[in-house]
């Protein structure tokens, strides 16, 4: 699962980091337009969002997110903590309202219930599509009683297309949240995983569920 926080504060946004990287990859974004541009790649499961920010306010975010329709749940983290501010945080589409100071045990717990709230597979041990099922603790896929056998990240991009069923997922949205960002390499990485991916299920018949969206990306359905 992929989190973006988005704080101004280099050294709260780095502590907040420390407290969830065991369980969550974790980007970060120093202002509200950088944010946005990080919110459009619409690959985040959950998303901090302080409200006093450079160059745009966090309700200005929170408001041009909602209006492109990215659902992603959004936790408010902010100092402000009136009964106005709360409101006017939940009319322009937060899921959550956290003030600070705050515990990081809270913090976690209330991101974990929206994710959970969002896409209860997520925390799930197995995912299944008709026999095909997947393993998340010992990361292992089968169809049937059939082991497939996967790489690491060809077992990220199927649980990826799997937490997703029935909803085409864009190669640039597999590449930037299974290989970041920062990756070296580029996005016809996404092909050769996925021609991979499609090689094991097809002993099995299963490659006619895992579909190409011709120049766009990819779906099981």
């Amino acid at each position: 699962m992929r989190i973006l926080i988005i704080e101004d504060e280099k050294a709260l946004s780095n502590a907040i980091k420390d407290s969830l990287k065991m369980e969550f990859e974790i980007d970060q974004a120093f202002d509200g337009e950088e944010g946005l541009l990080y919110i459009k790649q619409d690959i985040y499961d959950a998303i901090i969002l302080d409200l006093m920010l450079p160059i745009k306010h966090g309700y200005e975010v929170l408001e041009e997110m909602r209006k492109e329709k990215i659902l992603t749940p959004v936790l408010i983290l902010t100092a402000k903590d009136s009964l106005e501010d709360k409101l006017q945080g939940f009319q322009k589409g937060a899921d959550d309202y956290l003030t600070k100071p705050f515990a990081k045990e809270e913090l976690k717990a209330r991101i974990q219930v929206m994710i959970r709230r969002n896409n209860p597979s997520f925390y799930k041990n197995e995912i299944t599509f008709k026999d095909l099922r997947i393993d998340i603790n010992n990361r292992q896929a089968y169809v049937g009683n059939e082991e497939l056998k996967l790489q690491g990240k060809q077992f990220d991009m199927l649980e990826y297309l799997m937490n997703y069923q029935n909803r085409i997922i864009t190669k640039e949205q597999i590449f930037d949240k299974i290989w970041g960002f920062n990756s070296e390499t580029t996005t016809n990485v996404v092909e050769v995983y996925a021609s991979g991916i499609r090689k094991e299920l097809k002993k099995y018949d299963y490659d006619k569920y895992f579909k190409t969206i011709r120049g766009v990306g990819y779906m099981i359905s």
